[in-house]
């Protein structure tokens, strides 16, 4: 009797969870009413640059976000006033937990939980209102660490885990990879071969049609890069420099199949 009732009890929780998740994706991808994306800039390292950069982060340097969804929504017939919000929010106190570099499902299945539950504690600022899409982007000293970590943006829980460098120089290539991460939490795919990073044919070039088809003028917002020929690739500097590709559009509901 009390074996039945512990499953029941966890059935209903996965259901709540499952129904949840999809309330979430279709509030956020019915584009009806502006998408509310919260940035939590965080020091990624500890050192005195990163912290020296979040201070002077304001509301206005995260602009050409929402000018980019704007105009590439506005390119596919959706004509909100304003697609997306960004808002900048305090600094958390505390790190999200690490990914794990090479673990298995369930390692991976436990990160993600973690995470929720870290996103529930601190996205919640008192006198603000909390946002659909939570980006946590932690922001590193260029010249201790020339490489930063992977970046991840999970549907399940609408949040994102950026790894961004504290330069303004790199301003414009951190919101590219804001941006590719958010459009995950939309349920946008990859469109680049994972093993090369190389863009894929066609979904991952801008003008697939484009003759000659090398070098592509700009890069396809998912495939992170812009193929220069067919075997060079040019990572994009600002969102000026990329674009919604169909494939993408369709996976975010800005076009219909």
């Amino acid at each position: 009797m009390w074996r039945t009732f512990r499953i029941a009890v966890l059935l209903l929780i996965l259901l709540g969870v499952a129904l949840h998740a999809w309330f979430d994706r279709a509030a956020t991808t019915t584009w009806h009413n502006t998408l509310w994306i919260g940035i939590f800039p965080l020091n990624g390292d500890g050192s005195v640059t990163a912290q020296h950069y979040i201070d002077r982060l304001t509301q206005s340097d995260f602009a050409d976000i929402e000018e980019f969804f704007q105009t590439e929504a506005t390119r596919y017939g959706r004509h909100l006033a304003q697609p997306v919000h960004v808002e900048l929010y305090p600094q958390p106190r505390q790190l999200p937990p690490p990914a794990p570099r090479a673990g298995s499902m369930l390692a991976v299945a436990w990160w993600s939980l973690e995470l929720r539950w870290y996103a529930w504690r601190t996205s919640s600022v008192p006198g603000r209102a909390p946002p659909r899409v939570r980006m946590f982007v932690l922001y590193h000293d260029p010249g201790s660490l020339p490489i930063v970590p992977d970046s991840h943006g999970l549907q399940k829980g609408l949040m994102g885990v950026v790894h961004a460098f504290a330069e303004p120089d790199m301003t414009g290539s951190n919101h590219v990879v804001i941006t590719h991460e958010v459009l995950h939490t939309l349920g946008a795919t990859d469109k680049y071969d994972l093993g090369s990073g190389a863009p894929l044919f066609p979904t991952g070039f801008a003008e697939p049609e484009r003759d000659p088809l090398y070098p592509q003028r700009r890069a396809e917002i998912m495939a992170g890069r812009r193929a220069l020929s067919a075997t060079e690739f040019e990572t994009p500097r600002t969102l000026r420099d990329v674009v919604v590709g169909p494939a993408t559009a369709l996976e975010i509901h800005w076009l219909q199949p």
